[in-house]
């Protein structure tokens, strides 16, 4: 049995959806809500800044939970900052394992330094067992 690589890049999700990290966690529910996206990429502030990564669990976990308006709580204040990133050369076999041992189930795309989308272990896991 002959194992066909698969790389990060054919899996991902190319459209790239990214928040400000002032940006109010109500403008970022509105954003997700209007493109159906439960992540978004927060914006680096430079070339020498990391990406970070605001999903619906931490809205739920960090803001609805602790009873926090949503409109008073930034982007920045909940992110997963630096967020889980992985060369979109990768192959999915090995991407994988990586999000299992950080226990995370998505992660930022790079090629050449830059954002270019985002993965999930879901969609991995699925076109892997293919």
């Amino acid at each position: 049995m002959t194992e066909t690589y698969v790389s990060v890049k054919d899996v991902m999700t190319p459209e790239l959806e990214t928040i400000a990290g002032l940006a109010t966690v109500s403008q970022a529910v509105e954003h997700m809500r209007r493109n159906d996206i439960s992540a978004l990429i927060v914006e680096r502030r430079g070339d020498f800044d990391e990406y970070g990564l605001i999903t619906v669990n931490d809205i739920a976990t960090k803001v609805i939970e602790p009873n926090l308006s949503p409109d008073r709580v930034n982007a920045y204040e909940i992110m997963t900052k630096p967020a889980l990133t992985l060369d979109a050369k990768m192959n999915i076999r090995y991407a994988i394992r990586l999000l299992s041992r950080f226990d995370s189930h998505r992660a930022v795309v790079l090629e050449n330094g830059h954002a270019i989308g985002v993965v999930s272990l879901r969609d991995m896991v699925l076109r892997y067992s293919e």
